[in-house]
């Protein structure tokens, strides 16, 4: 059932389900080509990354870890955004953010900043003391722009793994930039 979320009107949150792991993957993949152009090579953008998301979906959602969760936003009801949290992911960073992605036309009205609310709401009830954290593109300038203005502090950077393990799969060496919020 949905979940009216406080002060967005028309916006509610949901639990997602294995029949959401195709919307999911065509929004991830959608963002990804949208954002990501000059980090992961045109090549898997285009041709590899639409099924490479399809299977991490569904395999995500019909098996999800009792440590995993993912809703979805809907406005009107329609599915415009989603956010996967794994709770327990590093002891020291403790629960990672992994997927943030809002639907390009509906991007700045909120609806991200309502997300990592609600990740900060579970994670204070399931794992209290937890601190969040995710890792964005060196190259996403918006990104770093929207998790600066959510408080979010930067600390540590790493190169970026290539899909699959193959580095044809990137655009030279990508960096990836660790981002915060709560107690260390």
């Amino acid at each position: 059932m949905a979940k009216p979320a406080p002060g967005r009107a028309g916006v509610a949150l949901r639990p997602a389900s294995g029949a959401d792991a195709d919307w999911i993957a065509a929004l991830h993949t959608n963002s990804w080509q949208r954002n990501y152009r000059g980090s992961y090579s045109d090549a898997f953008l285009d041709e590899r990354l639409a099924s490479d998301r399809q299977a991490l979906w569904r395999e995500r959602l019909t098996a999800p870890g009792s440590a995993a969760r993912t809703l979805i936003a809907e406005r009107g009801g329609e599915s415009v955004a989603f956010v996967h949290v794994e709770l327990d992911a590093d002891p020291q960073f403790g629960a990672l953010v992994d997927n943030l992605h809002v639907r390009h036309d509906v991007q700045r009205s909120g609806i991200g900043k309502m997300l990592l609310t609600e990740v900060a709401r579970i994670v204070a009830t399931e794992r209290p003391g937890s601190a969040r954290y995710l890792w964005v593109l060196q190259a996403n300038a918006a990104a770093i722009a929207f998790y600066r203005a959510a408080g979010g502090t930067f600390v540590g950077s790493a190169p970026l793994a290539p899909p699959g393990g193959d580095q044809a799969n990137l655009c030279g060496n990508p960096t990836k930039l660790r981002v915060v919020w709560g107690a260390l």
